[in-house]
């Protein structure tokens, strides 16, 4: 039998040798065994299993998203397609929808620091954020567009944007950014930072116009009585707008992507489309 040593206090200087046998050695090394395997199978647990666990989908929308995933600011209702289509997902793996509000600057940070589990705010697909999420296929796609102030004098075309001593403001951390961030030559780029926006500086008269998509354009052109839209030409690159998800586990992607492709074929993508005005831009291919 071993002898282990134990020191009782310090305030007194005496020693106490307690027996500590094979069979408590033994049973520590189980003890300690059985913790390291679970410790084991909960890091080994899919993003998918864990969804199933919780009985809980949380997804992270954009409440500004108008058609997207809009939260209405007198009524405070969820509205778009995001809404409806994740409100299907969630039924179809029997587990309850939590919303977690969020927005394209804090893309990367919610997802990473597992605050969601998807992201459903139309997120649009580049290089740039293929390096650091994972992307369902996409479901939309939409082209770029001006939004200016009625009757601006001298911007009536997209032609007239990029000239010397226009301002043109975008959303910091959006597909926008990146895409004038190249394409303009002569006018000056504003990066639009929360609690900032580009309505402000439109109306302000700090930015002749703003950068957005087809969604956000539909929502400045029925929500507003100041705003006029102007469509880029058919030659600039169109955005292809997908679900993320945080690198390092796929299962919930690959899932979301048989969904995806399922409500694709059986016409429920379409019919979410169409109730929120953007079957212009959806894709069923």
């Amino acid at each position: 039998m071993r002898l282990l040593y134990i020191s009782v206090a310090r305030t007194k200087r005496t020693r106490t040798w307690v027996p500590f046998g094979i069979s408590n050695l033994r049973h520590l090394l189980i003890w300690m065994i059985g913790f390291l395997l679970c410790f084991q199978a909960i890091a080994q647990t899919t993003r998918l299993e864990r969804v199933f666990a919780n009985r809980e989908l949380r997804t992270c929308i954009w409440p500004e998203s108008y058609s997207i995933s809009y939260r209405n600011s007198k009524t405070r209702q969820l509205s778009g397609i995001d809404i409806a289509i994740t409100q299907d997902l969630a039924r179809e793996l029997g587990v309850r929808l939590r919303f977690v509000d969020s927005n394209v600057t804090q893309l990367h940070e919610s997802l990473e620091l597992d605050l969601c589990d998807i992201a459903t705010h139309a997120t649009g697909n580049n290089e740039e954020r293929q390096a650091r999420l994972l992307f369902s296929q996409p479901y939309l796609k939409s082209g770029l567009f001006a939004v200016t102030l009625k009757n601006k004098e001298g911007l009536q075309n997209w032609e007239s944007l990029d000239q010397p001593g226009r301002v043109i403001a975008v959303a910091a951390g959006t597909i926008m950014e990146s895409v004038m961030s190249k394409s303009l030559k002569k006018a000056r780029l504003l990066r639009v930072q929360p609690p900032g926006t580009r309505e402000q500086e439109i109306l302000s008269g700090r930015a002749d116009a703003f950068m957005t998509d087809y969604a956000y354009s539909l929502r400045m052109i029925e929500l507003t009585d100041w705003a006029t839209v102007i469509q880029a030409p058919s030659h600039m690159a169109a955005t292809e707008y997908v679900y993320a998800f945080a690198k390092g586990d796929s299962s919930l992607q690959i899932r979301v992507d048989v969904f995806l492709s399922l409500i694709k074929k059986d016409g429920r993508l379409l019919q979410y489309a169409r109730a929120n005005n953007l079957e212009p831009i959806v894709l069923l291919k």
